[in-house]
């Protein structure tokens, strides 16, 4: 095989990349070495801003297959007919940590997954847990400070955290979730994936549905107790990205069922809880799991920075049959989640190859900024209405429309008949076994005992209290045991 050339970025052939240009053999380095300072200059552009949240992630390529008819429910083409696959990609994350951090931690679990449809990209951002710890969209900058580092101290501080739950009353059936047993998954192969918003699909008579996602891993679930972990992450911190590779790469390819659970628009008004409120579930009893497909992933990244760091999803990236919901905290993530990326990778992120559409053709007029590509021909107009033919709208909505109505203002959400922070909760915490009842107390005290201020810790000492009477009682005899040793 002939030795391939090394070049400059302008294509010139490199002749000596193991010596800088000198005066001389002993002298100092020449400014007009081009390759020097090129090389140097892009080693200091390698990094771009990291995510504020779930920075530090994992992602694949596969596809989806339909299994089950869907038709009924949404006329989203790539779920029209059954054995029909669209390609996909999909990336993993923590959440509070930096792009440092370590994988073997107790933290939410991202699961953004990007369709490459034939009518657009269609992104669905989840986690591997069901709901979250807020319901509005202007807690979340709040949130996310009291759970990163410190300003003053530059380390996680169990004061913040705990604090700010503690005035957050509806993150206790989040938290839960994380000090339960699934607050660690032993890889992401081994964990569920949850749209955890609920979405909107319509179908090909105008009928509008209320949607819930559930991605049940095919590998089984699998998690580590807080002593496994440590001991995970003092072996290998990018134990998940490890584990994730490894099995692509030896052709073990994970995959995921998709269920999804339907709520005739109607019946969200009347509903026991607010369907809209994602710190809630809706119980299977109410509205069972439907099969839609599967999702496997077959193929590694060539490239982690240009694939997992440039991917970029927003959940405002929708296709015909599928829209928003009234969910507070979607419609907060519908502008935050672009405006990032917008930030991070700048305007024409889109038309990077990890985010760009696959088989749908992009005809619009967005021209110019930053890393623009995709500019037209010369006849090409860039303003609308024009009488030149450029790409015109449709005049077809993607999805249903909802009615508002009432005063503009701010308002808390309406309650339903079930609606409170601790019900969920204690329900949860009621199907735990006695042995997951341990741990999750005992993960809980283990944190909640660290805080300082005794106020803070019985705000925090109540909610549990409220979920269940004995769920309050062992978290308030575990913290008492562990701050008097």
């Amino acid at each position: 095989m002939s030795q391939r050339v090394l070049t400059t970025e302008s294509g010139a052939p490199v002749a000596d990349n193991q010596n800088s240009a000198t005066a001389g053999a002993g002298g100092p380095v020449l400014i007009q070495d081009q390759h020097l300072l090129e090389k140097l200059a892009r080693f200091n552009r390698e990094r771009i801003p990291e995510r504020v949240v779930h920075a530090r992630g994992s992602g694949a390529y596969g596809y989806f297959e339909v299994t089950d008819d869907v038709t009924g429910f949404t006329r989203a083409d790539f779920l029209s007919e059954v054995g029909r696959r669209t390609e996909t990609f999909i990336r993993f994350s923590t959440v509070a940590d930096s792009l440092g951090g370590a994988d073997a931690v107790r933290d939410p679990r991202g699961f953004a997954l990007k369709f490459y449809t034939d009518e657009g990209n269609y992104d669905l951002v989840g986690n591997n847990t069901p709901v979250f710890f807020i319901k509005d969209p202007i807690k979340f900058p709040d949130f996310i400070h009291s759970q990163k580092r410190d300003p003053f101290t530059g380390r996680q501080e169990p004061d913040n955290v705990w604090d700010f739950w503690a005035n957050s009353p509806e993150a206790t059936h989040q938290i839960t979730w994380l000090m339960g047993d699934r607050g660690i998954p032993a890889s992401y192969r081994h964990m569920n994936g949850f749209g955890s918003h609920t979405y909107q699909w319509t179908n090909a008579e105008g009928e509008a549905f209320f949607v819930k996602y559930h991605f049940r891993t095919n590998q089984g679930v699998r998690s580590l107790s807080a002593e496994q972990a440590a001991e995970q992450v003092g072996k290998d911190a990018d134990s998940h990205q490890t584990d994730l590779l490894q099995a692509i790469e030896r052709g073990v390819n994970p995959s995921w069922t998709l269920h999804v659970q339907v709520m005739p628009a109607a019946e969200a008004a009347d509903y026991r809880f607010d369907p809209f409120d994602v710190t809630k579930v809706w119980p299977h009893a109410d509205y069972p799991l439907q099969r839609v497909g599967r999702l496997v992933l077959d193929r590694n990244p060539d490239n982690v920075f240009a694939e997992v760091e440039q991917a970029a999803f927003s959940p405002n990236n929708f296709v015909p049959g599928i829209g928003p919901s009234p969910d507070k905290m979607l419609q907060g993530r519908l502008f935050a989640y672009a405006d990032a990326q917008r930030y991070r990778l700048g305007i024409n992120h889109t038309q990077l190859p990890v985010n760009a559409p696959r088989t749908a053709t992009v005809d619009n007029y967005g021209r110019d900024g930053l890393h623009a590509t995709r500019y037209g021909s010369r006849q090409d107009k860039n303003y609308e209405p024009n009488s030149y033919a450029g790409p015109a709208q449709t005049g077809a909505a993607l999805a249903s429309p909802l009615a508002v109505h009432g005063w503009t203002g701010t308002h808390e959400a309406p309650a339903h008949t079930k609606d409170d922070d601790f019900f969920q909760a204690g329900e949860l915490y009621r199907l735990m076994s006695a042995d997951e009842k341990d741990r999750l107390v005992a993960n809980i005290a283990g944190g909640l005992s660290q805080v300082t201020r005794d106020d803070v810790i019985e705000k925090n000492l109540a909610h549990f209290h409220a979920a269940d009477a004995d769920y309050g009682k062992r978290v308030e005899e575990a913290v008492r045991a562990l701050r008097e040793d």
